[in-house]
This record gives structure tokens, C-alpha cells and sequence, in this order.
């Protein structure tokens, strides 16, 4: 199969549209972060782990620690108080910390997994769409999951699993109740992208990659540009008339 070859235009956003980015500084972040300053004159807001991002015009790098709901609403607000307001969110922010086999998993560590990808994930969303609402000029909320979600996971990542088809149940109640205020609430449903996630919670190998790859139908893992376009076209003014859907990027897989 032909490798992804990147076309020669890029999706945009309104010029001057304020996104706040959290997980900017993984491999979907920064492709995401990257095409946005490509194609648009926004004010983008990255918040991660890293000193990846420097302050530059229309970057405001957050590097506020990240836990609970009050850490999730000191990051909505710091982003708004630099940039004057918020007019999207994207959730990228993630990780699957433990590894073993479901069956072993202690309450902590189960626990654990369910705040950073459900917990974090809600708090923000619920935060963002306060502010939004108050502003009164709409606005936009892209959640991620995960395909294997909706096949029960695997065994080495259910609780990861089970955390993102619940990110699927507030896609949709919150986009019920976004609505009226014209709030866009989606998610994409990713399947074997190449961003570097496997090698950073799975410690996989390159060969482990080439075989997991040849899995998918199309025979590779999905590019994070492919990603980043679709989650620009879900802020873009084209999707204005779509909201609590899951996206599935996949190249096929689990047909």
C-alpha cells in the first residue's frame, strides 16, 4: 500500500478563533499545532508536559500542573485571561499508565487511569463550555477516543478503553446540551495512528509497529497530519451543522 502523501493545501480555521490545546505536546498535538499556524491567524493556547513551546505571536504555552477538576479549571481560565476568551477546546491529553493484564489492576491504579482519560477529559469540557456559554458566541469541544473502545478494549488496555466509550456518552450529553447555546460538542474515534502513543505507554518496537500496521486494511498506521486535518475541518465553519458524533480514523480497521 502507498505510504500517506501529504496534499498540497491545508484545512483552516476563522482568523483570530482562540483553541486551547491540552496534550499539545504529543505527537497529535504538535501536528495539530503545526497546521493550525500553517493555514490560520488564531491565538492558540498548548498546554503539556514538556517546554516544548515557547511564547511566540498567537502561541500561549500553559505549563500549569494537571490533575483534578480545580487544575482543569485553572487551565481554561489562564488560557481565556491571555487570549481574552475561549472559542474551542481540544482534548488530546491522555495516557495509559498501567500495562498488565486487566485482571491484575489494583483499585488505585484503576482509579488513576479513569481521571486522567474520563475525569480530566469531563472537567475540562464541563469548564470550557461554562465560559462559552457565558460569552454567548458558541463555540467548540473535540474529545478523542479510541476504535478498540467499542470492541472492548484489550487486555493490557481495557481500563484505558473503558474510559474512552464513556468519553462517547459525553460527547453526545454534551453536545444535547451545548445546543441551544451553539456549542458543537464532537469526538474522533482513532484507530493505529502513528504518533508516537504506542512507543510511549506500550514500549513497542519498531517491528511490533510494521506487525500491528499490517493489521489495518490499508496496510499503515494513520498519519498525525491526517489527524490534525480532521480535527481543524471539526473547528472549521463546515461542520457547523454536526454535533455528538464520533469520527472514526481507522484505515479500516476492525472491518
Amino acid at each position: 500500500m502507498s505510504p500517506f502523501i501529504r496534499p498540497d493545501w491545508v484545512p483552516a480555521v476563522p482568523d483570530g478563533m482562540r483553541i486551547l490545546i491540552t496534550g499539545a505536546t504529543g505527537g497529535l498535538g504538535r501536528a495539530l499545532v503545526s497546521m493550525l499556524r500553517e493555514g490560520s491567524d488564531g491565538v492558540i493556547g498548548v498546554h503539556g508536559a514538556s517546554q516544548s513551546f515557547e511564547p511566540a505571536p498567537g502561541l500561549i504555552p500553559i505549563r500549569r500542573r494537571f490533575e483534578g477538576e480545580a487544575d482543569c479549571r485553572a487551565v481554561v481560565d489562564e488560557f481565556i485571561a491571555q487570549a481574552g476568551g475561549i472559542d474551542a477546546l481540544v482534548v488530546l491529553s491522555g495516557s495509559i499508565l498501567y500495562t498488565g493484564h486487566w485482571k491484575e489492576i489494583s483499585e488505585d491504579e484503576w482509579r488513576r487511569e479513569q481521571a486522567v482519560n474520563l475525569d480530566q477529559p469531563f472537567f475540562l469540557a464541563r469548564a470550557a463550555m461554562e465560559r462559552m456559554t457565558v460569552q454567548g458566541t458558541g463555540g467548540r469541544v473535540l474529545l478523542t477516543g479510541t476504535e478498540s473502545a467499542i470492541h472492548g478494549g484489550s487486555a493490557t488496555s481495557f481500563p484505558y478503553a473503558v474510559a474512552k466509550r464513556g468519553t462517547e456518552c459525553m460527547v453526545q450529553g454534551m453536545a444535547r446540551e451545548g445546543a441551544p447555546h451553539s456549542i458543537l460538542v464532537n469526538g474522533l474515534r482513532f484507530g493505529f495512528i502513528e504518533s508516537g502513543f504506542h512507543q510511549r505507554w506500550h514500549q513497542r518496537t519498531p517491528q511490533q509497529m510494521d506487525e500491528r500496521a499490517e493489521l489495518v486494511p490499508l496496510k499503515r498506521g494513520g498519519h498525525v497530519d491526517e489527524a490534525a486535518a480532521l480535527m481543524i475541518w471539526l473547528l472549521s465553519g463546515w461542520s457547523a451543522f454536526m454535533t455528538g458524533q464520533m469520527i472514526p480514523l481507522t484505515g479500516g480497521d476492525w472491518l
